[in-house]
Order: structure tokens, then sequence, then C-alpha cells
């Protein structure tokens, strides 16, 4: 049997890594890509560049994490993007 000597540090990250959560952005129908895009930089924060490959992620892929973070963070995120029309989880 392999034995983990793991410190403070190591153990500290990998549990925020396991606290960490994600908002996923699904495809859909409504909403068109500049839009989508428009909103990604308005309300997480991302340059065009970012937004716009997040967008064409969702659009061919039909999801994207767009933004990481803890619950509490992710909570006002994810209510931005559905107060716009979008659809989102956090996961």
């Amino acid at each position: 049997m392999i034995e983990m000597n793991w410190t403070q540090e190591e153990e500290e990250v990998l549990v925020a890594e396991q606290l960490q959560k994600e908002i996923v952005l699904f495809n859909d129908d409504v909403n068109s890509f500049d839009w989508v895009i428009q909103c990604l930089v308005d309300i997480c924060a991302h340059n065009e560049i970012q937004a716009e490959q997040c967008a064409f992620l969702v659009h061919h892929k039909g999801k994207c994490s767009v933004k990481k973070g803890d619950f509490e963070s992710l909570k006002l995120l994810c209510s931005g993007l559905l107060d716009r029309g979008l659809s989102a989880e956090i996961h």
C-alpha cells in the first residue's frame, strides 16, 4: 500500500478544488451569438475573445463552463445570466 504524505498547503488546495463550482451555459434557439457574447462580457467580466470562444463552444458543443468559483460568488452571476434570458446552471 502506498502512503501519501500531504502537506497542509496541498490538502488546502485539494479541499478548495473540491468546493469550487462552475457556471455552465447551455445552447438555446432563442438568443443570438452577439447577445450571448455581450452577456458574458457584462456579467462574467470576460474579454471579447474569451466571450466569443465560450459562445462558439456553447453553439457547437451545446454547453460550456463560463466561470469557476465558490457557490456564493457564482450565484449572483448565474442569476444575471438567467435574468437576461440565457440558460445557465451552477454545477
